[in-house]
């Protein structure tokens, strides 16, 4: 089975701890003695119904102020496919906790309350879902009970996202009246809306295509680790030398011609190992060891490509900057760590191009520095050249982080448009 891995996304209080504790309540994904903890914990707090937020809403601060503050994983399966969730936290003083959970999904939810419409928020995480490639979007329209199950409040939501997506760079967008309260459309189909004609959530998240998603075309392995057993005792593994990684393109074969970067030599695949055997063929996203038929000085943080579909090799970067620092800011001249694959160099930003307001997409050009949560276009200068592809080609390849020196700490999530 595949991996489907998505991100909740929503203002406060629209209820995506609510709906993904009823995806697990009503696909049977939780465990008896985690049902009476909730059920217990929703008498104490005076609830008349079983609150399945808090199935995911751990911390002690969101179960007292009922909100999502940092993200939460969930992990469930149905017989069609594996899930990983990534509940994000609605509040724009979270922006840095909705980009770490939705820079890795295949799929968002973003949830919208039926009665409030469109918020400022639910366009901010549309905003942000596009800026980060998720290659397909849910809007689902929540607490269709409170309006009364309305097809034409439905609809209205519908035109207004619509219009606004449009300015978006959104590949697949789908929508969904749902009421996770009550379960409308969750995982089965709802008979309060016979006017909706769709599947419900869980349906959509079963059968969603996302094998075609991922980069098929352009091979990139960065190397993460080379495998020199030497083991005396075993002759099989006396000679082993294999370089293991994940996959972040295209597919690799034994046989295959490919180039090693940066020496630029050629080599061909001898055989691709995986902890269960040799396979024949490898993609995204799997880890493989691969070994070569010569012997190349290869070490962490190359690469390897085809001779003819190389990644650019790039010291000078343009990228979209998510800033996370909570006390630094981003501003020109400053110098940072730079991990983008398997390497690490050091970059220094030349200059910052413009802070975007995620609210409204205006640019304001007089920005002089990035704060905690805020995005803005900038010109990096790195030590060491990087073997990049933009990141609506890639997102592997097209992304990176920024580490401060200092703390060790992440303070930058980037997405590379332009490299040179």
């Amino acid at each position: 089975m595949d991996i489907l891995r998505f991100a909740t996304a929503g203002s406060v209080d629209d209820g995506k701890s609510t709906l993904i504790g009823r995806l697990l309540f009503d696909s049977k994904a939780i465990f008896e003695d985690q049902l009476e903890a909730v059920e217990r914990t929703s008498r104490d707090r005076g609830t008349e119904y079983t609150d399945l937020s808090l199935l995911t809403d751990g911390l002690r601060a969101e179960r007292e102020q009922g909100i999502t503050i940092d993200v939460a994983y969930r992990y469930f399966a149905t017989p069609r496919r594996k899930f990983i969730i990534a509940d994000t936290p609605g509040h724009i003083q979270y922006t840095r906790n909705m980009v770490t959970g939705a820079s890795t999904a295949d799929l968002a939810i973003i949830l919208i309350d039926a009665r409030k419409g469109l918020l400022e928020q639910s366009r901010r995480h549309a905003f942000l879902a596009s800026l980060l490639r998720v290659p397909h979007l849910v809007l689902a329209v929540n607490k269709m009970d409170l309006v009364g199950y309305s097809e034409d409040r439905f609809e209205e939501i519908r035109e207004e996202f619509t219009a606004f997506a449009s300015k978006l760079n959104v590949g697949d967008l789908t929508f969904i009246p749902i009421s996770a309260l009550h379960g409308d459309n969750v995982v089965s189909r709802s008979e309060n809306m016979p006017w909706y004609q769709g599947s419900s959530l869980l349906h959509h998240l079963e059968n969603v295509h996302i094998a075609s998603d991922r980069n098929l075309v352009d091979v990139r392995f960065p190397v993460q680790y080379v495998i020199r057993p030497q083991k005396a005792t075993d002759h099989a593994f006396h000679d082993y030398r294999g370089y293991a990684g994940q996959v972040a393109g295209g597919v690799l074969k034994p046989g295959d011609e490919v180039v090693h970067l940066p020496s630029g030599l050629t080599t061909r695949i001898a055989a691709i190992d995986t902890f269960d055997g040799p396979v024949e063929e490898a993609f995204p996203p799997m880890s493989v060891t691969l070994r070569f038929e010569d012997d190349l000085d290869i070490s962490r943080g190359d690469m390897i490509a085809r001779p003819n579909n190389q990644p650019q090799v790039a010291q000078d970067l343009e990228a979209m900057i998510c800033w996370m620092g909570d006390g630094a800011k981003l501003a020109p001249r400053s110098k940072f760590a730079i991990k983008h694959t398997t390497r690490t160099a050091r970059a220094l930003v030349r200059d910052l191009q413009y802070r975007l307001d995620v609210n409204t997409l205006h640019r304001d050009e007089e920005a002089t520095s990035l704060g905690l949560n805020e995005i803005g276009r900038v010109t990096l200068r790195v030590t060491q050249p990087l073997f990049v592809d933009d990141y609506g080609r890639n997102r592997l390849t097209g992304g990176f982080i920024l580490i401060d020196e200092s703390t060790n700490g992440t303070v930058g999530a980037g997405m590379i448009i332009d490299s040179r």
